[in-house]
């Protein structure tokens, strides 16, 4: 760990293969709740990236999803004596990652900062490659498809994104997004079908 605080996201780190329900994270989470400072470095390392990509689908904004994950590990930070052991570990961090992106979105709603309108894709294509139009006619279309789902995402209400990004973006299974939203698998399953439905819609106005 940096003395600057958390990681800077997407900062190399030690393979770590997460396997929440293994003795390795009982371990973690003894050496956390002791303020074992290696420990919560791991813990970062491990998990910051996919949180920030979750982020990303969520606020649609780099920037946003950068400071959002800081502020999410300064929580976990404070909270881990807290976690019951009620879920996996990175479920538990995906659900406090789930209630500071909905926080984050009611906040920018206020500030008359919410979703985007229109799909602007030199815009769109600028922040998916960082900064550079990738050359090759292979990667360029990666790019625009890569944009135009991220578009698309952004239209959802915060329900159907957040559901949409957990199942079809992280892979996570029904029984984690239950765990994560504290929804009902039937609800989650109708609310999903409906995201999809709408998703092919809006991706299939992109194309006519």
């Amino acid at each position: 760990m940096s003395s600057g605080g958390v990681l800077e996201i997407g900062q190399e780190g030690p393979a770590v293969a997460e396997t929440p329900e293994s003795r390795g994270d009982a371990a973690l989470l003894g050496r956390l709740r002791r303020g074992d400072p290696d420990a919560f470095e791991l813990l970062v390392r491990t998990h910051q990236d996919r949180l920030y990509d979750f982020c990303v689908r969520m606020v649609g904004d780099r920037e946003e999803a950068h400071d959002l994950v800081q502020e999410i590990f300064v929580s976990v930070h404070q909270n881990v004596r807290r976690f019951r052991e009620d879920a996996k570990l990175s479920t538990w961090l995906f659900r406090i990652t789930k209630n500071h992106c909905i926080n984050r979105l009611k906040y920018l709603k206020r500030r008359g900062r919410g979703r985007s309108e229109e799909y602007d894709e030199a815009t769109a294509l600028f922040t998916e490659g960082g900064g550079t139009v990738p050359g090759p006619d292979a990667a360029l279309e990666s790019a625009r498809e890569r944009a135009r789902v991220q578009w698309a995402i952004s239209q959802l209400d915060p329900d159907a994104r957040m559901l949409v990004a957990l199942r079809d973006i992280e892979g996570l299974s029904y029984e984690e997004i239950i765990d994560i939203t504290e929804l009902p698998e039937g609800t989650v399953k109708s609310r999903l079908h409906r995201a999809r439905e709408k998703l092919a819609d809006l991706l299939g106005r992109l194309e006519s």
